[in-house]
């Protein structure tokens, strides 16, 4: 079996040993992805991302038009947009997150294997308002190390775990935004119970997102009472009408 994380990270050295260290400046102004979550507890919030490949499916959407995608997902009323950055493997770059940062007014996550703060400087200087660090990436004290960083400049922080053991290492880094990924990144294989399972886990005063696996309402359905929010991708990306597609996944949650 490959696995696909395993490839990553030994790119992503490779990458970000070539990278200098910025300064980062200040992070852009928009009403943050956190506010929007409050703010709308009776709907299942959407982040809609811009992804062009990955490794497990290959090509998803070569020819998209970034700009156009992003704003078809502003005009939806998500609540967040993803960006790839990942230039090898997922086909994205950092100009495609500058130019959608450029031209929505709203949050905007950079998703990539972040392993240095070289990444999360240059993320702020481009334009994000959230970066994405995965925990099965990192040692439990580089997490920590990333995300206090990330805190310090501004930034909001999306934590994404796999299982319960990682969810308890994200519990212990004071996560408030958690997300739940449905794919094995070893395997890139995806199932949504993934996400189900973790439910009981929880904890009260942190926002909990599922990511990957989410193709129509239906899916949404099943996570929304659990969970703040979905990210979506390979959907999105694959549907002629992302502005529709977008605002179909934005069901009614029951809020105890």
């Amino acid at each position: 079996m490959e696995n696909f994380l395993e490839k990553i990270l030994a790119e992503k050295q490779i990458e970000v040993a070539e990278m200098v260290m910025e300064r980062p400046g200040k992070v852009r102004e928009v009403k943050g992805f956190i506010e929007r979550l409050r703010e709308n507890p009776e709907i299942l919030q959407v982040i809609g991302e811009v992804k062009r490949a990955s490794p497990s499916l290959g090509a998803i959407n070569m020819t998209v038009d970034v700009l156009e995608q992003a704003t078809s997902y502003a005009a939806a009323a998500v609540s967040a947009i993803s960006v790839l950055t990942d230039p090898v493997f997922f086909k994205g770059s950092i100009d495609d997150l500058r130019l959608v940062a450029q031209n929505v007014d709203v949050p905007v996550l950079n998703k990539d294997f972040i392993i240095d703060k070289k990444q999360i400087a240059r993320a702020v200087n481009s334009g994000a308002t959230i970066v994405l660090l995965i925990v099965a990436c990192l040692t439990e004290k580089d997490l920590q190390d990333l995300y206090d960083y990330a805190i310090s400049l501004g930034l909001e922080v999306l934590v994404e775990v796999h299982n319960a053991e990682e969810l308890a290492v994200a519990h212990r880094i004071n996560a408030e935004l958690i997300g739940v990924n449905n794919r094995n990144l070893k395997t890139f294989e995806v199932s949504l119970q993934n996400s189900l399972d973790l439910v009981a886990l929880q904890e009260s005063g942190r926002f909990y997102i599922s990511e990957s696996g989410i193709k129509s309402p239906v899916e949404a359905r099943k996570v929304a009472h659990d969970f703040r929010a979905v990210l979506v991708g390979e959907a999105l990306m694959k549907d002629g009408k992302p502005k529709a597609a977008a605002k179909g996944l934005q069901v009614k949650r029951h809020v105890d």
